[in-house]
């Protein structure tokens, strides 16, 4: 048995694990989804559902499975089928009492520590209502989230996780978990119960499988761990299909693959480290000694300037960190100017205001 201990959960459904194969809801499933949830609920166990399925459902409803789509057409689909997912998910969880509240997201959700602090008060809040979030992508309007840029809710649901300080991550697919080999060209594969570390062989396995009504596959899985493990979170690959899955994964039962976590960020850290990067600074070996030394970022360490930000948002520097820049892009660029000026002049350096703060630059491997 796993020691777990989860207080709070987040459950995300694949398409492919929510849809039959013509595409069409299977409300019987979503059903005992929530009955689970329902007992989950009764001994205090929060949780949250990130559920795929809209463009699925809305291909489905207008006659366009097995059909090339667009991004418009994808964006159409998503828009007649986050209805019919939406009122599936209340149908189901009437049933057994329960309440459901819709949350569509984007990733500026996740970069903006306004928006983000506002949705985790607006979680916080269903929670104390007694009403299950149901989490998707807003892919009406969020076309990188469609496009593999981005890519999934794999990732949206390790998001989720991190941000909403959850202790345990399922992720409720089509196969049993992680194999060491692809099970369906290989009789002599291997289920891997339990992952420590992300290494390149872990990588290899997870291969590239996905299909025309699914955006994800297992690297985007392995990639959602990578999130998970960071921010302290327990995470299970497992089959939806497997009898009262979600339970028995809480419960500590070994379904499927774990990865164990590594708390490693504090909450402000996560936010910074994963939210979207609204632009780059550039700078010298000596400023990125200095970084990895705990201090804060100069004007006269920087390089270049790349991109449009303003002041509180968060930029790549070099590829070693993440930070939160005290000035605009714009302001920055004047700094780093005026410091090359003076240099050549050999005048005294006095624009030494800090661009990022030490205690908001977090490093990243």
């Amino acid at each position: 048995m796993r020691k777990l201990d989860a207080k709070r959960v987040v459950v995300k459904i694949g398409t492919n694990t929510i849809c039959r194969a013509d595409g069409t809801i299977d409300q019987g499933y979503l059903e005992d989804v929530a009955r689970q949830v329902r007992e989950l609920h009764g001994r205090g166990v929060q949780s949250i559902v990130v559920t795929s399925g809209a463009i699925g459902t809305g291909s489905a409803e207008m006659g366009l499975d097995g059909k090339n789509k667009d991004v418009a057409m994808k964006q159409a689909c998503a828009a007649v089928g986050q209805a019919i997912l939406m009122m599936a998910w209340r149908d189901a969880f009437r049933l057994h009492g329960m309440t459901v509240g819709q949350v569509l997201l984007t990733y500026g959700a996740f970069s903006s520590r306004a928006r983000y602090l506002d949705l985790r008060k607006a979680i916080d809040e269903l929670f104390r209502l007694g009403a299950v979030p149901i989490v998707n992508e807003n892919d009406v309007i969020a076309t990188d989230e469609i496009e593999e840029v981005f890519g999934d809710n794999d990732k949206l649901s390790a998001l989720v996780a991190s941000k909403m300080d959850a202790d345990l991550l399922i992720l409720l697919t089509d196969v049993d978990g992680l194999y060491d080999r692809n099970p369906e060209t290989d009789s002599d594969a291997r289920l891997i119960p339990t992952v420590d570390e992300i290494t390149k062989d872990i990588e290899r396995m997870a291969g590239t499988r996905k299909n025309e009504r699914s955006t994800g596959g297992m690297r985007t899985k392995i990639n959602a761990a990578k999130v998970a493990m960071e921010s302290g979170c327990s995470m299970v690959i497992a089959n939806g299909h497997e009898p009262s899955a979600i339970v028995r994964i809480v419960d500590g039962e070994e379904l499927g693959t774990l990865f164990t976590p590594h708390v490693r960020y504090s909450n402000r850290e996560r936010w910074i480290i994963f939210a979207c990067p609204r632009g780059k600074l550039n700078i010298d070996e000596g400023a990125e000694k200095a970084i990895r030394e705990g201090k804060s970022l100069l004007p006269c360490g920087i390089l270049s300037v790349e991109g449009r930000f303003k002041k509180g948002e968060v930029v790549r520097i070099n590829g070693m960190a993440k930070g939160v820049v005290n000035h605009s892009s714009s302001e920055i660029a004047a700094m780093v100017e005026a410091c090359r000026r003076e240099k050549a002049e050999g005048r005294h350096n006095g624009h030494d205001r800090a661009v990022v703060e030490s205690e908001d630059i977090v490093l990243h491997d």
